[in-house]
């Protein structure tokens, strides 16, 4: 029986991306002692006979917190943005649990061992969207003088989820939390405090952006017990542009010491001429290289 799980969701139109992130995975000799379960979303019935030859276990994802229906407009992949803090409910069978978003893939193994390494004795594995190179943390407007209106991530997701401006005021500098990769045990304390924050935040905010605002909350508000990992654990590429290491074929952090990219995730998508490199494999973009030179390339998964 296989010890911990990676975890990820996806509807039908996120297959391709799902697919490659698991290929990514099972690339790796290690995968063999991880299990594969996959929260489905809106798959087709072709796609995942597909997956299932591929991974452990797929269950359909459910709304494990009341969400208003017209909240929903029919986008089943919303569940992801609550059915990811209830994975011990849905894969009972497992000690440590590593979600992936699905517009991520795994360069890396290392990082895969130190998000398991991290969540040991309760604590939430997770990395912040912070690194050398990034020139904005947070955005604010300046009105006249002295005075601005704080527009960071997590300030606005907080005054329009109404958790209370005290609240709002802890989170509006504090470097964001991504939630696309985290990894937690099952009896961690941390599931019980994000849902606690999960439901605060889906009463009057939005879905999207709900689950990675609550567990904000957890870590910055109620300090539930953190080991922050390095960036290139969780690689927002929107964010800021890796280099590509033609002698070792990997991409590779712009700065010294150009450290490999362990999880590489296209959050926010890359985009060219109006179209997502997500959704269209073919869109690729000027990538510098270590001889500093420019090459053409596609960040997502290929073997």
């Amino acid at each position: 029986m296989k010890e911990n799980t990676i975890v990820s969701l996806a509807d039908s139109n996120y297959f391709e991306l799902l697919n490659e992130l698991i290929d990514s995975i099972l690339k790796f000799d290690k995968s063999r002692s991880i299990a594969i379960c996959i929260l489905d979303a809106g798959l087709t019935d072709e796609q995942k006979k597909i997956l299932s030859t591929k991974v452990d276990e797929i269950k359909n994802a459910e709304w494990d917190i009341e969400v208003p229906g017209f909240k929903v407009r029919g986008k089943e992949w919303l569940k992801s943005q609550v059915s990811r803090a209830f994975l011990p409910n849905y894969f009972p069978n497992y000690k440590k649990y590593l979600w992936i978003d699905c517009d991520a893939w795994v360069q890396e193994w290392s990082s895969i061992d130190l998000y398991f390494k991290a969540c040991e004795n309760g604590r939430l594995g997770i990395t912040q969207t912070m690194a050398p190179g990034y020139r904005i943390m947070s955005k604010v407007k300046w009105l006249f003088g002295k005075f601005a209106l704080i527009k960071s991530q997590n300030f606005k997701h907080a005054v329009s989820s109404k958790i209370g401006i005290e609240k709002a005021r802890k989170l509006a500098f504090a470097p964001h939390i991504n939630i696309g990769v985290f990894s937690l045990e099952k009896n961690s304390k941390c599931w019980n405090v994000w849902q606690k924050n999960l439901k605060e935040t889906l009463s009057a905010g939005q879905i999207f952006g709900s689950e990675g605002l609550a567990i904000n909350m957890s870590v910055y508000i109620d300090e539930v017990e953190t080991e922050f990992l390095p960036i290139y654990c969780n690689w927002i590429a929107s964010n800021l542009l890796p280099k590509f290491d033609e002698n070792n074929n990997k991409f590779v952090e712009p700065f010294l010491p150009n450290t490999p990219i362990g999880i590489m995730h296209l959050a926010a998508g890359i985009w060219r001429e109006g179209k997502d490199m997500r959704i269209d494999k073919s869109i690729k973009i000027d990538i510098e290289t270590l001889s500093q030179t420019k090459v053409s390339k596609s960040l997502r998964y290929s073997s």
